[in-house]
C-alpha cells in the first residue's frame, strides 16, 4: 500500500499542509509499520511531518498504531513507565537513577528505549554499568520487579518495527515522529504512570491536552536534555495528571531566581562514571540531587493516588 495521497496531505510545507485525520494517522503509520512503504516514501514521511509538525489527532493515530504492534507487558500493580531515548551530551544521565530510586522504594518500574546511541550516553549503557542489563522477555520483567529493580526493554524487543522507524534518524539526520511516539506509549495492560518529557512549551500545551482529553495518567515535565528526569541544578515544573485531571497536590511549579548552591555530580558523563556516582547516592554515601528526589516523593504519591482511583471508561490513548 502507498502512503503517497498521505505525503500530498502533509508534504505541502508548514503553511500550505493539511492535516490528518486520526484514522488517516493510523493507517498511514500502520503502513510504515508493517513495512509496506518504500524507503523514499518513508523518507518523505519523515521529513514531511518534521516540517509540519504534529497535530493531536495525528499523534493519537500515529499512538494507536504502534501500540496495537507493542508488546503488552501484564501487571496486576500499575507501573511506573520511562521511555529514554535521549540519553546525555552534557549533563550526566540520571534517568536510571531515577528508575532504581523508585524501584528501592517499592514502585514497579519499566524503562523503555534504544540499546544504544552513537552520539549521547544512554540508559542502557548505564543500566548495564550498575548490573542491570536489558531484559530479553517478559518473564524477566517479572523477574526484576520481583528484585526490586526496574526493568529495562529495548525499543527492538517492545516493538521491533517502531525501532527501525526510529533508526530512520541515522539516514536523514533528524528525528521523526517516532520519537514523539514513544515518549507517549504505554507498555503495560494496566494502568500506570508514563513520564513524559517535552522540550518547547508548545509541545508541552499539546501533551496537556492529549493526558486531558484521553484520561492518561502521566507527569509531564520539561525534562533534562531531553530526557524525562528532573534537572539536577533546579526543580522543573513537572505537572501530574490523573485519569486526565491535573493534580496539583502531586505537581510542582518550577524554581525562580538565581540558583544559589549546585549539586555535586561528577564530572564526566561516561556510563561508568555515572554507575559509580548513582551507586553512591543509592548507598547514602552520597546526597541526591533535590529535584530529583522531590520527584521521586511526587511520583510515588501520584502512584498510590492512582491505586485508589477508580478508572474512567470509554477513554483509551
Amino acid at each position: 500500500m502507498s502512503i503517497t495521497k498521505y505525503i500530498k496531505d502533509i508534504g505541502r510545507g508548514a503553511a500550505g499542509a493539511r492535516a490528518l485525520s486520526i484514522e488517516d494517522a493510523r493507517a498511514l503509520m500502520g503502513t510504515v509499520l508493517d513495512g509496506n512503504a518504500s524507503d523514499l516514501e518513508v523518507g518523505a514521511f519523515v521529513l514531511a511531518m518534521r516540517m509540519k509538525g504534529e497535530t493531536l489527532d495525528e499523534l493519537l493515530g500515529f499512538l494507536q498504531a504502534v501500540q496495537q504492534r507493542s508488546l503488552c507487558i501484564a501487571s496486576d500493580e500499575p507501573v511506573i513507565s520511562i521511555p529514554s531515548y535521549n540519553g546525555a551530551r552534557r549533563l550526566p544521565n540520571l534517568t536510571p537513577l531515577l528508575a532504581m530510586s523508585l524501584a528501592q522504594a517499592g514502585a514497579r518500574v519499566l524503562v523503555h528505549g534504544p540499546l544504544h546511541d552513537p552520539a549521547r550516553v544512554g540508559s542502557a549503557e548505564i543500566f548495564q554499568s550498575l548490573g542491570v542489563p536489558p531484559v530479553q522477555s517478559v518473564a524477566e520483567v517479572h523477574s526484576a520487579w520481583a528484585r526490586r529493580e526496574p526493568a529495562f526493554v529495548s525499543t527492538a524487543l517492545l516493538c521491533p518495527p517502531l525501532q527501525k522507524l526510529l533508526d530512520v534518524r541515522w539516514t536523514v539526520g533528524v528525528r521523526n515522529s517516532g520519537h514523539t511516539v514513544a515518549k507517549m506509549l504505554s507498555p503495560c495492560a494496566t494502568p500506570g504512570l508514563r513520564l513524559v518529557n517535552y522540550t518547547h512549551p508548545e509541545f508541552g500545551a499539546l501533551m496537556a491536552a492529549w493526558a486531558q482529553s484521553q484520561s492518561v495518567d502521566a507527569m509531564l515535565l520539561r525534562g533534562t536534555e531531553g530526557e524525562a528526569v528532573a534537572d539536577p541544578r533546579r526543580q522543573p515544573r513537572m505537572d501530574t495528571w490523573i485519569k486526565g485531571q491535573l493534580r496539583p497536590e502531586w505537581s510542582v511549579v518550577a524554581q525562580d531566581g538565581v540558583v544559589t548552591e549546585l549539586p555535586i555530580l561528577p564530572r564526566e558523563i561516561d556510563a561508568a562514571t555515572t554507575a559509580l556516582y548513582i551507586q553512591a547516592v543509592l548507598s547514602g554515601e552520597r546526597p541526591g540531587p533535590a529535584p530529583l528526589t522531590r520527584q521521586v516523593d511526587l511520583l510515588l504519591g501520584a502512584l498510590a493516588a492512582l491505586q485508589s482511583t477508580p478508572p474512567v471508561l470509554g477513554l483509551t490513548a
